[in-house]
């Protein structure tokens, strides 16, 4: 197994992976024999790291355009604050400005002064997740963190919630991967 050696003061040796790249680090004085037994002790686990990789790796998709941005900003504007809206109603909670925005990182966001953001790839995800969305941000105009407390006012008001958030962290980072780098 083909895999990259540093050598340094360190005591003790260790492995990881990059992508699909070994790297071993070892002490200076370690013999390469007993370095190369290491390596094939953890063949099992290094093929288990690079399946898992692979399958947790995003799908490459094409990248969007900024026309295509543009449309899916615009549907957002009309479809989200609708959402938002009927929501806010079965929460009893009120809320500032909803802004809609193309983020690499989030999906949605509350501010303190009760003004919501919205991805506006949500648009690319099934309206189960997008109510999910919704409601886990409007929640956050009662609670501003993630206790149990707030989860429960989450799974009141969208009993669904649990297995959409789960299709969120199954999907969304390939749906985000779909944003150029800035």
């Amino acid at each position: 197994m083909e895999y990259t050696l540093i050598r340094s003061k360190r005591k003790t040796i260790s492995m990881q992976l990059s992508g699909d790249e070994v790297i071993v680090r070892a002490p200076n004085r370690m013999p390469k024999r007993e370095i190369e037994r290491f390596v094939a002790r953890h063949e099992d686990w290094i093929k288990k790291q690079r399946e898992k990789n692979a399958l947790s790796a995003p799908a490459p998709e094409e990248i969007l355009s900024p026309e295509q941005i543009g449309e899916l900003t615009l549907r957002a504007r009309q479809y989200i604050p609708k959402r938002v809206a009927h929501y806010a109603q079965i929460i009893g909670v009120e809320y500032g400005r909803v802004s809609i925005k193309h983020q690499r990182t989030r999906w949605g966001s509350c501010s303190n002064k009760k003004n919501l953001n919205f991805n506006c790839l949500l648009m690319l995800t099934p309206d189960e997740v997008i109510d999910a969305v919704v409601v886990h941000e409007l929640c956050h105009i009662r609670q501003m963190n993630h206790s149990p407390a707030f989860y429960r006012e989450v799974e009141q008001a969208y009993p669904e919630y649990e297995r959409w958030n789960r299709w969120l962290k199954e999907n969304g980072r390939r749906i985000l991967a779909r944003l150029e780098k800035r």
